[in-house]
């Protein structure tokens, strides 16, 4: 099915960001706890069956940028956000659709391996050994172990591919679910129009990641701040947490206002309706 693809001035990217947060102001315990409930859901499927429960988690990535899209229309027509919308992209009585979106979860899961491989044999375990070092250490003392897996040479380079990547994986996946939810599209047609979507839209896409990497950074001196009033560096991960929760649900919610941008509103929703199903 055809979508029109509209240009995107690159001030828009800019302006996705400004208005996720404006839509979270108008839901923050909602968003912030769709983003949770899909966390915790995943952290605990890769805790109880560590391999499949992984690569589960890895594959419904897709349907969580869905869901967000699907929860962010709701929300700025007036209605819910809940946990069941993370799914209702799989629970569509279309089954062409259905099928799509399977098609997409178990490509990008398939996806997703490939790059973590090529990325571990990039960095010969180094992230890993990191990660390994960060969980053992007290938050009150440095850790020897950190500081030598820091210090690995290699954990550089494994860190730029790991980023290269997964910014490439992302390209296609950006609007794929949402193409196909609305759009009607076959997996391999979304996928294409996403990555012709972001390309068209570069100029935006560059100011929106230049966007979110100054807000990022801006977490840096808020933390040394934290450290110093604190003054114990093992209560700032309760406190840093809650902020990049909150970062995560926005970046969820800015993927709506890109897509619009990019392909028009779906269909208008009256307020207080539900998200229409494609069908």
């Amino acid at each position: 099915m055809g979508l029109p693809l509209h240009a995107v001035h690159p001030a828009r990217g800019w302006a996705w960001i400004r208005l996720a947060f404006a839509a979270w102001r108008g839901r923050p315990w909602p968003f912030v706890s769709l983003f949770s409930a899909f966390l915790l859901v995943v952290l605990l499927l890769a805790a109880m069956v560590p391999v499949v429960g992984g690569l589960v988690g890895l594959a419904m990535v897709p349907m969580l940028s869905l869901g967000f899209m699907i929860a962010t229309r709701s929300a700025l027509a007036g209605g819910p956000v809940h946990v069941l919308q993370l799914v209702e992209g799989l629970r569509t009585p279309d089954k062409a659709r259905r099928h799509a979106q399977w098609r997409l979860c178990g490509l990008y899961a398939a996806a997703s391996v490939v790059v973590l491989s090529v990325s571990d044999l990039v960095d010969g375990g180094s992230f890993d050994e990191l990660m390994r070092a960060m969980s053992a250490a007290s938050g009150d003392k440095p850790s020897p172990d950190v500081d030598a897996a820091l210090a690995d040479r290699q954990l550089a380079l494994g860190m730029l591919v790991r980023v290269a990547l997964i910014t490439l994986q992302s390209v296609p996946f950006w609007y794929a679910a949402a193409l196909v939810h609305w759009g009607g599209q076959g997996a391999g047609q979304a996928l294409f129009s996403s990555a012709l979507a972001l390309w068209q839209a570069r100029g935006a896409f560059l100011v929106y990641g230049l966007g979110w990497f100054g807000l990022v950074l801006a977490m840096v001196p808020l933390t040394a701040f934290l450290v110093l009033v604190l003054g114990t560096p093992g209560l700032v991960g309760m406190v840093t947490l809650p902020i990049a929760m909150l970062l995560s649900a926005v970046f969820y919610i800015s993927l709506w206002f890109g897509y619009v941008d990019s392909f028009g509103e779906p269909q208008p929703l009256l307020p207080g309706a539900a998200p229409t199903r494609a069908g």
